[in-house]
């Protein structure tokens, strides 16, 4: 036994030595090792990356891509956590200050029209929870193809979690998702066709993302697989969709189970039922889970329904508001 927690403890120590913290910052031309030395792309640093690296980005604009590729975005590998929010001097990372150093990913790599911006502008597959996304502002993602659902150039214009054929339960944390457009899922999409799709999204604002279709800010697709995100302390506003303007839980031969607690929706808009979440199923499962939020004034063409429940499956809701709005 002594023996064995050796072992365990060497291969643990060597796994730390081996990981490093990767530096970015817009305009540089380093190598990434020092924030003297920074890479000026993230998408450098992300193709460095390796498991247990982290990647500081300091504050800036940073784009999928320096060409017109619509089909290019931020690929976050897995067991990498990258973090933004930093000035571009701090030592360790509890000193940096994201809601101060704005740190943005954006998809509009075109011209000035949204029709030639990025598809989807971050996109995770198959990761696990040792995968962090925290601390950025993610706008600007156009995925107005005409594709079948579950195809990044129609879902996920801000973030496409993708845990078909597998399992994607990244770590997103304390970001802005912001006027970023699809046909499903405005800003983000859980896919989990044959697979399982289970993100924790924790202390993020949702603001003016549309989705032509449903989803206005998140899609929870459990089609064919099971969908089980956690969203906590998060803000909805000003989102927009067919169904579902701020929430679209989906489950067809699959299952839905997500977990919505102490988050704010206010203000969001569909164009025909469920002003902030919207619920669904054909042969499958459904039972998402509601707690300690509060919905003021979202509204839908048959008044304000916030939350529509068409197939009488249980939704908790205390009313009861536990939340720190986030200021950019």
């Amino acid at each position: 036994m002594k023996r064995t927690l050796t072992l365990a403890v060497m291969v643990f120590v060597i796994v730390q030595l081996q990981a490093k913290i990767i530096y970015v910052k817009a305009g540089n031309d380093g190598n990434g090792k020092s924030w003297k030395s920074a890479l000026g792309h993230l998408q450098d640093a992300l193709a460095a990356a390796e498991p247990n690296d982290e990647i500081w980005v300091a504050k800036g604009v940073y784009y999928p891509t320096t060409d017109d590729n619509r089909n290019v975005s931020f690929v976050i590998p897995d067991e990498v956590a990258v973090y933004g929010g930093f000035n571009g001097s701090e030592k360790e990372l509890d000193e940096r200050d994201w809601m101060k150093n704005l740190t943005v990913l954006s998809g509009a790599i075109g011209k000035e029209d949204l029709s030639d911006n990025s598809f989807t502008v971050v996109y995770i597959k198959n990761a696990s929870s040792e995968t962090i996304l925290d601390g950025f502002i993610i706008t600007q993602g156009y995925a107005n193809g005409y594709s079948m659902k579950g195809e990044l150039d129609r879902c996920g214009g801000g973030l496409f979690n993708d845990g078909s054929e597998g399992e994607s339960s990244p770590i997103i944390k304390n970001c802005l998702f912001q006027e970023n457009y699809a046909r499903d899922g405005g800003a983000i999409f859980n896919y989990s066709k044959s697979g399982a799709s289970a993100p924790k999204v924790e202390n993020c604002q949702f603001i003016a993302n549309i989705a032509d279709l449903d989803g206005g800010a998140i899609y929870n697709d459990g089609s064919n697989g099971i969908c089980s995100p956690t969203i906590t302390k998060c803000y909805f506003s000003k989102n927009e969709a067919t169904y579902g303007a701020s929430i679209m839980n989906t489950a067809s031969y699959g299952s839905v189970r997500s977990k919505i607690s102490h988050s704010y929706f206010y203000k969001n808009i569909s164009y025909i039922r469920g002003s902030s979440i919207y619920n669904t199923r054909d042969k499958g499962v459904l039972k998402p889970i509601m707690t300690n939020c509060t919905m003021t004034d979202n509204v839908d063409p048959v008044g304000r329904s916030n939350c529509t429940n068409p197939n009488n499956n249980s939704i908790e809701d205390s009313n009861e508001l536990y939340f720190r709005e986030i200021s950019y």
